[in-house]
């Protein structure tokens, strides 16, 4: 079993091991340089003061940075939405050693990158179930610049993504299949086909994420592959790659992106199983995530802004991760 595997353990080891509650005290959290990250940091902030009279300063955040420095100096203290794919192997010896506790294993479900389609060309055809699928009716997306191929909209030069979504469209043989792989050129090109597909009610296929304001403004549909991840040695060794390196891609499934929120191992033992429990407890669902941030988006509103509605607005949710105290304490506070 590796050291992911054993979170949920972990997790119910941690809840149940007779901690008592402490004074939770002086704490920070990374706040992340993106919306969903952002306003995640911001809802921990509310809860933790509010609800549990910590008293929390939100520092700026990113991924490789701000792991490294939970890893080197024990700050921040807790890292909500940790894409962990780019940091696993330091991540997982940190793990083991103790330093460091993944406290929630999923703090946002149906995330992660992929094919997807129109909401209306999914109803339309519902008999494009997979990518598998579609790959076999290129006709019913047509390019705007030879019709007589159907457009596959990748991701703009210089992305990471650049590179699998090329090496995809290879390894299932898209071009002898009748398919064009299309550069949006930029991330307005790419959000701009997206829009105006879905506008027009027009078809469209191609590369994107969630959880993002586009995916939930639009309530695009994310396609299973129809087969499965062809192993990380394809994907790691491969697929990522540039395609000098990559002489035999194979067929396979989007790799599965992990986010976990991670704490210190000095927080938990001064937080107490109260709070951990919450941390333990609180995931957003996907809908929703992508619902605030059409919200942040509409509104220009930032994470405290933002954090405020998430809590106005869905207090069935957000109950379920607190205790009956804490809960009256934040909705007290927010009123």
């Amino acid at each position: 079993m590796n050291t992911l595997s054993k979170v949920s353990i972990g997790i119910v080891a941690l809840l149940g091991s007779g901690v008592a509650a402490a004074d939770c005290g002086d704490i920070q959290i990374a706040e992340w340089n993106w919306a969903s990250g952002e306003l995640m940091a911001n809802v921990d902030k509310v809860i933790l003061e509010e609800g549990y009279a910590c008293n929390v300063e939100l520092v700026p955040g990113a991924t490789t940075t701000t792991f490294a420095s939970m890893n080197e100096k024990g700050q921040p203290d807790i890292a909500g939405e940790l894409w962990i794919n780019a940091v696993r192997e330091p991540l997982n010896k940190a793990l083991d050693e103790g330093s460091l506790i993944s406290a929630n294993g999923g703090p946002i479900t149906d995330l992660g990158e992929g094919w997807w389609i129109t909401p209306h060309t999914a109803a339309k055809h519902p008999e494009l179930k997979t990518v598998l699928d579609v790959l076999e009716h290129p006709e019913l997306f047509p390019d705007v610049e030879d019709p007589s191929k159907g457009a596959f909209v990748g991701c703009p030069a210089g992305w990471g993504c650049q590179l699998a979504n090329a090496n995809l469209f290879r390894a299932f043989d898209m071009e002898a299949k009748g398919w064009k792989l299309v550069d949006p050129g930029s991330a307005a090109g790419l959000d701009g086909s997206m829009t105006k597909a879905v506008e027009r009610d027009q078809t469209w296929f191609g590369y994107y994420w969630s959880p993002t304001a586009m995916i939930g403004k639009h309530k695009m549909v994310k396609l299973p592959f129809g087969v499965e991840f062809a192993g990380s040695e394809n994907w790691d060794g491969c697929i990522v790659k540039a395609e000098q390196d990559c002489a035999d891609p194979k067929p396979s499934a989007w790799t599965e992106s992990e986010v976990h929120t991670v704490v210190t191992d000095d927080f938990k033992n001064k937080a107490g199983d109260e709070v951990m429990s919450y941390l333990s407890s609180r995931v957003f669902p996907g809908p929703i995530m992508n619902d605030m941030l059409v919200y942040m988006g509409d509104n220009q509103a930032a994470g405290e802004d933002a954090a405020i509605e998430f809590l106005m607005t869905q207090g069935d949710l957000w109950e379920s991760w607190v205790s009956a105290d804490a809960a009256e304490k934040i909705k007290a506070a927010i009123k």
